[in-house]
């Protein structure tokens, strides 16, 4: 007997619905059902008592590529139906699409993605046919609202129009060759009984071809080799890989293609009505809904708002149509009734995707009444991976199994408390809801030695575990692979691999695997941005030289990060190129370096010499930045370079001002951003350093000697510039220019002016201007 085909669309009330009176009449042999067949030998488990939805998740991991996938199932799946109804019939139920790890569903993470969505030229026309505007809003109109007679012609004839019009991509000819493999085993098997096949509709046009053809014993007749029980063989991942799938719990959010869901019918809780009442119950059911959340959050709607939009329902129901009330009836009479501002935006189901910024409140409240909030849970005899069991272990032996309510204070100096910090941060960067934190360490030298770790709503906390399972089988182990993965995603010039490496830190640098060292250091040399690289290195080595809470000083992992950066930077910054400006994360990362070099010298490649060489070239270079040169002086007096090379800052404080105010400031700001206590002479312990006053004399003399157009427009960037000292030393220098005037009193007063200084020297201008436009015209001054 040949197969029986049955094409559906995934979460499809209406397909469903076919499926289960097919079973009925047709009583197969074999019902045969998309999906992964490597889940063959655990159906028993998925058919366990779940309350739906749930999903089959997928991971695969190896050295070139890492994946996971879902493939989720809700009372109204079609696949759903098809095995449990298939077990109840007696049938030999079985999945036959490929594994959800091989590379056919490379880049797709959901196996039902319906393939109207990728191969959409027919159904657009279709769409332009019956003066819908989606996909959707067409499938209701066919199908989901339409009488069940005669609907399995209607799917065929529909599929075979969208099949007609598109060329499968590899992926899913391969599939489809699997898949067909599967059918031909199973015609054999069944003898005289029926066979019903059960795929996505896309498919089907292409099986009932390759269905046709047959093979020997040993191998399928398109080259899929058959095992002794005469059914397809499932491909292994490779023995390097890392593969498997596992269940989780599901939820109507997550199913919803408002929520960016890659598949099947949007608006889950609403074909949940469908599929329990029919089309007209679900039509009341939500304009019921609507209205209590609206109402409930203050929206103002009458019963004389509820009746206009029944009745709207109801005409555009009959102006369209359609024998019974579709989602976009309903929606469409809401709106028109509820909504009298004008939109600046389509409605979101005249289309997918998710909800934008400033989407009217009350079409957010009925997108979110046809989503629902339902939320799978999986039978408690339910396998789980090793991960979760590792989990309840640690969460139990530390005592931080109190529950969702509660709070921790940690002392990290503990060692208690420091273990119970590493799980907590293991279980953030997995992404685990439970906890967060509000207070603790931010970087590598920040000298703070507790966390708070407040409660936060747990929700899919389970299907995160489960789904953290793929990472490995032990939290650290998982955690390590995590922040790998974090590493390999950051593109070049991000600024994200800092904090990865004080998650790597926080989570106990200890148990984290070689591949995050040799992915750190690969990452390192890859960044073209010098700020973020600037930041690694800054917090690499302050984690290197001073922590001790977290066990990682002179560590290892942070000296080869180290290195890296560095050489990496001083190639960078040697051929930065701009123009004015100040770059504050460009002049961070050159103090970077400098710390490096003083501090950590041993675990350079680069010389001290070398590194000061390469600042007194950049010193002198007219094409780099302005801020960056004078980063680069500093930074070549404080490497101790050689004697007079770098020539006088007083010097060069006056060359640099004939460029005028602004470059001086820009160039200040570099210098005093390396180094500041060497220019102006405040020596560790206090005093002074010969040349430290000569310096402020030559700054005080350029200044006063500068047009007022010339001071007025560089007084930011001057600012900018002494914004390098903290108060002490700014008060210092105050005290000098008070001296430097015969001024006595006190240099706080100085400083501490309530008007900005800008308003101030232009109110110093106005005022000469004024004084000398009366001395021109004989008027002398103001009394």
């Amino acid at each position: 007997m040949s197969a029986v085909f049955l094409g559906v669309r995934h979460h499809s009330p209406a397909c469903a619905r076919l499926v289960e009176r097919t079973i009925e009449e047709l009583r197969p042999a074999h019902v045969l059902v998309e999906g992964p067949a490597d889940m063959n030998a655990r159906l028993d488990e998925l058919l366990l008592g779940h309350e739906l939805p749930v999903a089959v998740f997928s991971h695969y991991r190896d050295g070139q590529r890492a994946a996971t996938s879902w493939a989720p199932l809700c009372d109204y799946s079609p696949e759903w139906i098809a095995l449990r109804a298939g077990r109840a019939a007696g049938a030999e139920v079985r999945f036959i699409d490929l594994p959800a790890w091989h590379p056919a569903f490379a880049e797709r993470t959901n196996r039902y993605a319906d393939a109207e969505v990728r191969y959409a030229e027919a159904t657009e026309r279709l769409c332009r046919h019956f003066a819908v505007d989606s996909s959707d809003a067409l499938w209701d109109r066919l199908f989901e609202v339409e009488p069940d007679n005669g609907l399995a012609a209607r799917l065929d004839a529909y599929f075979a129009l969208v099949r007609g019009d598109a060329e499968a991509d590899s992926g899913d000819r391969a599939r489809e060759a699997y898949m067909a493999a599967w059918v031909r085993a199973a015609v054999a098997a069944a003898g005289e009984g029926p066979v019903l096949v059960v795929t996505g509709g896309f498919h089907q046009p292409a099986l009932r071809v390759l269905a046709s053809s047959g093979g020997d014993r040993g191998s399928d007749a398109h080259g899929w080799a058959l095992g002794a029980d005469g059914w397809p063989e499932v491909p292994a991942p490779p023995e390097e890989a890392q593969a498997g799938s596992f269940l989780v719990p599901y939820s109507f959010r997550q199913l919803d293609a408002f929520a960016g869901y890659q598949s099947g019918m949007p608006s889950p809780a609403y074909y949940q009505q469908v599929w329990e009442a029919g089309p007209r119950a679900a039509a009341d059911a939500l304009l019921r809904v609507v209205v209590e959340r609206l109402r409930a959050r203050k929206f103002p709607v009458s019963t004389a708002d509820l009746i206009a939009a029944r009745s709207l329902a109801e005409g555009l129901t009959a102006l369209r149509g359609h024998p019974r009330p579709a989602r976009i009836d309903v929606l469409d009479g809401l709106a028109g009734a509820l909504i009298t501002d004008d939109l600046d935006r389509p409605l979101p189901w005249t289309t997918r995707g998710t909800l934008t910024t400033g989407t009217h409140p009350a079409v957010v409240e009925m997108v979110a009444a046809c989503s629902g909030d339902r939320v799978g849970r999986l039978h408690p005899a339910t396998p789980a991976p090793p991960l979760v069991h590792d989990v309840a272990a640690q969460l139990g032996r530390l005592g931080l199994d109190g529950g969702g309510g509660s709070s921790y204070r940690l002392d990290l100096t503990d060692a208690a408390d420091l273990e119970r910090s590493r799980v907590l941060h293991r279980l953030r960067v997995l992404g685990i809801p439970g906890h967060g934190r509000t207070a603790g360490p931010e970087h590598g030298i920040d000298p703070v030695f507790t966390e708070r770790w407040e409660p936060r709503p747990s929700q899919g906390r389970e299907a995160a575990l489960v789904e953290a399972g793929a990472y490995g089988a032990s939290l650290a182990e998982a955690a390590a692979a995590a922040l790998t993965e974090r590493t390999q995603g950051v593109a070049a010039g991000a600024d994200a691999l800092a904090e990865v490496l004080f998650d790597a830190v926080l989570c106990g640098v200890g148990t984290l695997s070689e591949q995050l060292l040799t992915e750190l250091v690969a990452r390192t040399g890859e960044l073209k941005a010098v700020g973020p690289l600037g930041d690694v290195l800054a917090t690499t080595l302050g984690l290197w030289r001073h922590d001790r809470v977290f066990g990682v000083a002179r560590g290892p992992l942070l000296a080869a990060v180290i290195d890296g950066a560095t050489e990496r930077l001083l190639w960078l910054l040697e051929g930065a190129r701009g123009g004015p400006g100040v770059d504050l994360p460009r002049l961070r990362a050159v103090v970077a370096v400098r710390n490096a070099v003083l501090h950590a010298q041993e675990l350079l490649a680069v010389s001290r010499p070398t590194v000061a060489g390469i600042a007194l070239r950049i010193s002198r270079d007219a094409d780099a930045p302005i801020d960056l040169r004078g980063a680069a002086f500093g930074m070549h007096r404080a490497l101790g370079g050689s004697p007079g090379a770098s020539g006088d800052p007083a010097a060069a404080v006056r060359s640099v001002a004939a460029a005028g105010a602004d470059a001086l400031g820009d160039w200040l700001a570099g210098l005093f951003a390396l180094a500041r206590d060497e220019v102006t002479g405040e020596a560790e312990g206090g005093g002074d350093r010969s040349g430290a006053e000569s310096l402020v004399d030559v700054l005080d003399s350029v200044v006063c000697a500068l047009p007022d157009h010339d001071f007025l427009s560089g007084l930011p960037a001057l600012r900018q510039a002494f914004a390098f000292f903290p108060p002490r030393e700014r008060e210092r220098i105050a005290g000098q220019l008070l001296r430097r005037r015969g001024v006595r009193g006190s240099s706080r007063t100085l400083l501490r002016t309530t008007a900005d200084p800008l308003v101030i020297a232009r109110a110093g201008a106005l005022e000469r201007n004024v004084s000398r436009l009366l001395s021109r015209y004989g008027l002398g001054a103001a009394p």
